[in-house]
């Protein structure tokens, strides 16, 4: 299966300086944040090399790290070419870990944040008028997190609201809201992941997706407000001393 076209809303031109480490940021972020699927195949080097404004060494020397790192797999054949591992490694890439438990000012400042973008996000999204393919979208990648496995849903849950952000019409707020919610999968991550919670975010999705189809962009925003202080609830429960 090929990667979705949304691969490109991450991927951004390296700096010269340090073309490697950039390199791998972004198909770490995208492989992580789920716009390359487990089992999709990446683009040609050759069409990575042209997005990324890169040497085809650079992208071949990124692939052969994250191919040692047990993300991407190397397939020869008709049909070959570089693939998304069927299980990507539980350990995050691209924070690495800690063992300390983050600062009720680390929660906080990614809550607010998340106000700010993915809030206005589903308020902005909810405004446009979309098409039919974009509606399609939108209403797939719903389901698609809503009946995925435990494993997968953090995984899903990152690509439905990194189509919110692409829907809002703002090119310039998809890779902020890519970094943000590589933060966030950060926190969640150091937390269990419990069916009942899981069942709670899915209704939440439900009504954010709902607005947006219907075109009513306050109760959007009110919505994913809602989504946002309930996830920030369950960290600070979880997370921070008291």
């Amino acid at each position: 299966m090929e990667a979705a076209e949304g691969i490109e809303l991450l991927i951004r031109a390296a700096r010269p300086t340090n073309a490697y480490e950039e390199t791998m940021q972004r198909l770490l972020q995208s492989i992580r944040l789920g716009m390359i699927g487990p089992g999709e195949r990446l683009p040609a080097e050759r069409d990575l090399a042209t997005m990324l404004k890169v040497s085809r060494d650079t992208v071949r020397e990124a692939l052969a790290t994250l191919a040692d790192a047990g993300y991407v797999v190397s397939r020869r054949g008709r049909y070959g070419g570089t693939f998304v591992a069927d299980r990507i490694p539980e350990d995050s890439a691209l924070g690495g870990g800690s063992a300390t438990l983050p600062s009720a000012a680390e929660i906080e400042d990614v809550t607010t944040l998340r106000r700010v973008l993915e809030v206005g996000a589903a308020r902005e999204a909810a405004g446009r008028e979309l098409s039919a393919e974009e509606r399609a979208a939108l209403a797939h990648a719903l389901e698609e997190c809503s009946s995925s496995e435990a494993a997968d849903h953090r995984r899903l849950d990152s690509r439905l609201h990194l189509l919110i952000a692409e829907l809002s019409g703002s090119t310039s707020l998809v890779p902020l809201v890519a970094n943000l919610r590589t933060r966030v999968n950060a926190l969640l991550e150091a937390i269990p992941m419990l069916q009942p919670n899981i069942v709670h975010s899915n209704d939440q999705h439900e009504a954010i997706v709902s607005a947006i189809l219907a075109g009513r962009p306050q109760s959007a925003a009110e919505a994913m407000l809602e989504h946002v202080e309930g996830s920030s609830a369950l960290l600070r429960g979880f997370l921070t001393r008291h």
